[in-house]
């Protein structure tokens, strides 16, 4: 099961990648799989809380700045789970904010679970022009004050996993909104797909190895992660991913107790000492206890 998976991943990887940058870029996604799959919601028996933060180019001015907060938890009476995921990102006098609520219905397959979701939201976008400073004086067609527009928005996402395995196949902006802004300007926002993978590998009772893939793109340019953890006696894991044709990214953590766990990711940019990136993340996960036996595939080992 785990080489299929790998397989048909590996096989997904054929587009010409580069970047795709106008999602915002994570470096933690094996832990916060809601942000990109509405499909995940409810894919385990525990109420999850996951908050990640991230400075990107630190020491440019007006660096990216970004904050994600997702939830969501099962709830057997709709035979899923529901999920709220809340991004915001800061550039420069940029700041945008989605907001999606994701509904999972989830379903028996094989070993596994099934998972087939969907998101709706709003995506807002604006600008403070007083703090641009334009080539100019005068220019009319640079804003003076704070302009914005917003627009509905959707996603949808499948999202299949083992104790073992996860395989996740997604899309945001799924009808490319267009958001126009107070003074006409007017922003498209394109449809991207996202490819998730990974699995769990006893090394020995231990250390344990978890490899995971993330793939994202718009269609044209793409993003392409190449992650490997390692997890000692359940509590510390440390690892490394690369970044096609950007760079290498350090990752480092630890389950503070059962419910609770902290990361840390620090992004190298190939040829470059300075102005990276650094990334927190905060996770919570509140366990639910149901009356019926709980499978295989729930709880999952992996991270």
């Amino acid at each position: 099961m785990k080489k299929t998976i790998l397989i048909i991943s590996l096989f997904s990887l054929c587009f010409g990648i580069s970047k795709a940058q106008q999602v915002p870029q994570f470096s933690q996604n094996m832990f916060n799989k809601l942000a990109n799959n509405p499909g995940s919601a409810g894919s385990s028996d525990a109420i999850n809380a996951t908050v990640l933060h991230r400075s990107q180019w630190m020491g440019f001015e007006g660096a990216p700045k970004t904050f994600n907060l997702a939830l969501d938890a099962p709830f057997e009476v709709l035979h899923g789970g529901l999920g709220l995921n809340i991004v915001s990102d800061d550039i420069g006098e940029y700041s945008n904010l989605g907001l999606q609520f994701s509904y999972a219905f989830r379903t028996d397959l094989g070993q596994g679970q099934l998972g087939i979701g969907a998101s709706a939201g709003m995506y807002q976008s604006g600008l403070n022009g007083g703090g641009l400073i334009p080539a100019d004086l005068g220019d009319v067609s640079v804003p003076t004050g704070e302009i914005s527009g917003s627009a509905v928005d959707f996603g949808g996402g499948i999202y299949y996993n083992t104790q073992d395995v996860y395989l996740g196949l997604s899309t945001l902006h799924i009808t490319e909104p267009s958001i126009e802004k107070d003074d006409g300007d007017i922003i498209n926002l394109s449809r991207h797909y996202f490819l998730l993978a990974g699995y769990y590998q006893e090394i020995n009772p231990l250390l344990s190895l978890n490899p995971s893939i993330y793939l994202k793109s718009d269609g044209s340019t793409s993003q392409l992660d190449v992650n490997a953890n390692l997890l000692y006696n359940n509590r510390i894991w440390g690892g490394v991913s690369y970044r096609l044709d950007e760079g290498i990214v350090l990752l480092t953590g630890m389950n503070i107790n059962n419910d609770l766990r902290f990361g840390l990711a620090y992004d190298v940019v190939l040829n470059q000492i300075q102005n990276n990136s650094l990334e927190f993340m905060l996770g919570y996960s509140f366990k639910v206890d149901y009356d019926k036996p709980v499978k295989s595939y729930k709880n999952p080992r992996y991270l």
